[in-house]
């Protein structure tokens, strides 16, 4: 009897130590939904570099948003311009787009902003149950009685009016607990940029930059806006990037280069 106690009470600490190990990987994914297109090309040599490089370069802007699912949990990162605010802007909603994959604006867990400019918080207002994820020097603008050029401070009206839920990053943010979804402080090209970095198991690291670059060429060259906060800052942002993505093995996506949408399965489909 002693000896089957014994076996017992071993077993049972043995079974303690095996969810950690044994349970599979919550399951992950990443969606693109369009959220706009440049209306007319943009020559980028004239406000995209304040060292005039990038002469002739004329490139049409994309406007993307996303959407990652985390077992039963969701989060969207961006959400682009509102449907008719401009002729950048999409022809279907991203409320409506979510509808297409079967998820509701408040079945959404996170909202997370790379930063606070228009065309990256345009439709905001849908996920009431969400924990709007921000960078803290962002934040700090869009509530300001003045807040700086370039900060879209009505888009996140219905956020402050309603006192929803933020957190204010003053650093990285890893997102469910477990490293597969992490928000990277990435400041330069505003106070609080953030960019993010999500881990499938299939594809494999995927690098969102935000607009801490905006076209391949900025990456490669550290490229600076003219227009940019901060450009000590921004060089350091994207020298952190090529040590991630090199570390890590990420594939990055510029998300207002088109030439990086089909990085991507076309939606609806999701990267794994």
């Amino acid at each position: 009897m002693l000896r089957a106690t014994i076996l017992l009470a071993v077993g049972f600490t043995v079974l303690i130590g095996l969810p950690a190990m044994a349970q599979a990987p919550t399951e992950l994914m990443l969606t693109r939904i369009d959220c706009g297109t440049g209306a007319t090309p943009v020559d980028v040599g004239q406000r995209f570099s304040d060292t005039f490089a990038y002469k002739d370069l004329t490139l049409t802007f994309t406007y993307s948003c996303y959407l990652i699912k985390h077992g039963n949990d969701y989060m969207v990162w961006d959400t682009g311009f509102a449907p008719g605010a401009n002729a950048n802007a999409p022809k279907v909603g991203i409320v409506d787009r979510l509808k297409e994959v079967n998820v509701a604006p408040d079945q959404v867990k996170y909202v997370g902003i790379s930063h606070f400019h228009a065309d990256h918080t345009g439709q905001l207002t849908p996920f009431t149950n969400a924990t709007l994820l921000i960078g803290k020097g962002d934040w700090e603008q869009i509530t300001s009685p003045t807040p700086m050029q370039g900060a879209n401070a009505p888009g996140f009206k219905s956020w402050i009016d309603e006192k929803r839920k933020v957190e204010p990053l003053t650093g990285d943010k890893d997102v469910f607990g477990d490293g597969s979804v992490i928000v990277l402080r990435t400041l330069g090209h505003t106070p609080g940029h953030s960019s993010l970095l999500v881990r499938l198991k299939e594809m494999g690291p995927v690098l969102l930059t935000g607009d801490a670059v905006h076209f391949r060429e900025n990456y490669e060259s550290n490229g600076v806006p003219a227009f940019n906060f901060d450009r000590a800052a921004t060089v350091a942002s994207i020298e952190r990037m090529k040590g991630i993505v090199g570390n890590v093995k990420a594939t990055v996506i510029i998300q207002h280069d088109m030439r990086d949408i089909g990085k991507l399965p076309a939606f609806p489909a999701a990267a794994k």
